[in-house]
């Protein structure tokens, strides 16, 4: 796979300073039952990155310590770590809300039969990858049969009332152009959504969230590949709009990777460019290390943070961040405009 880090680094992009920390977004590790084309962690069934307790309790530690009240599980496909559930309960006990990175597909695989049940009775939010309402489209993205399982997943959590209005059961949709492109307006397809997944299967959802395909990992090397990096690029910056740095994710998020180390968002976790602390207590380290900086490019860990340390420090940025500023904007829940 070709890198593409020294690609985006040549590209300069605005400066941005971390606001009030209100989300941990941790990804559970890098195994997934699907290996999609678009995917910008390069999650695939033989990955075999995948968090284990330790870690995992000190999720839960951060969470009490910091008040966070959104913690955000992504993967692969977080599900299929062994912690997960535990994760879960343990975050919703502590009166946080979680949000379930879903591919659909992973409520059918051997030993998740009742994984769908669980969430539901957990109050879990379901943000649901579905990349169109077309089959074709979907199978060609993301592997042949991806499409019907993710239909049949879809039914089942609306029987257990995910989407439906009054269960409190939310289930949100994700949707990513094929080609390297801009996603739609979201709200138009959003109603083009509803309409046919309604009209053909009897399935409702509540929002569509559109993003942007980011130039990293996967699909970045295949860009390189193809010829067609710079072009998506300049599509990019040329679509780029100042408003949209006020609202941008990592202003308020914080990614986690399956040891524990900090970045800025789950992009900069898949390029290594770790989050910066600045002014950090020279006894915080917790066994990881008393480093006051992640500017020298050292991994910062979970352990070594306060929330004190977050909010105004410098935000790393590089050329792939056009993805989330360019035309309506894209992030974790949608268009910023």
């Amino acid at each position: 796979m070709r890198a593409v880090l020294p690609h985006l680094a040549a590209r300069p992009f605005p400066a941005l300073r971390r606001g009030v920390l209100e989300t941990l977004q941790v990804n559970l590790g890098y195994r997934c039952n699907l290996q999609c084309v678009h995917c910008h962690v390069n999650a695939g069934p033989r990955r075999m990155e995948m968090m284990g307790r330790e870690t995992a309790e000190q999720v839960i530690a951060y969470l009490r310590r910091a008040g966070i009240r959104t913690l955000d599980l992504t993967g692969g496909a977080p599900e299929l770590n062994p912690h997960f559930r535990s994760l879960v309960e343990r975050a919703r006990a502590l009166g946080v809300r979680v949000i379930d990175r879903c591919n659909l597909t992973v409520l059918w695989e051997p030993g998740q039969e009742d994984l769908a049940a669980f969430l539901a009775a957990n109050g879990v939010e379901v943000v649901a990858s579905l990349p169109c309402y077309l089959e074709e489209n979907v199978d060609q993205q993301r592997g042949r049969g991806v499409f019907e399982g993710s239909v049949q997943g879809l039914l089942r959590l609306n029987a257990l009332g995910y989407g439906r209005p009054g269960s409190g059961l939310i289930l949100d949709l994700v949707y990513n152009p094929i080609e390297p492109q801009l996603p739609p307006p979201q709200a138009e397809l959003e109603q083009d959504y509803h309409d046919e997944l309604e009209r053909r299967f009897g399935i409702v959802f509540n929002r569509l969230y559109t993003l942007a395909n980011m130039p990293i990992q996967r699909f970045g090397s295949l860009l390189l590949s193809t010829g067609r990096f710079d072009e998506y690029m300049a599509l990019l910056q040329g679509a780029h709009r100042d408003e949209n740095l006020d609202t941008v994710m990592c202003r308020s998020l914080m990614s986690v990777d399956w040891q524990g180390h900090v970045y800025d968002c789950d992009f900069n976790q898949m390029l290594g460019l770790p989050l910066t602390l600045e002014g950090a207590d020279e006894e915080a380290g917790g066994g990881h290390g008393s480093g006051r900086s992640g500017r020298s490019g050292r991994r910062v860990h979970l352990t070594e943070l306060s929330s004190a340390q977050l909010e105004g420090n410098v935000i790393a940025v590089a050329g792939h961040c056009y993805g989330c500023t360019a035309g309506q904007g894209s992030s974790c829940s949608g268009a910023l405009a």
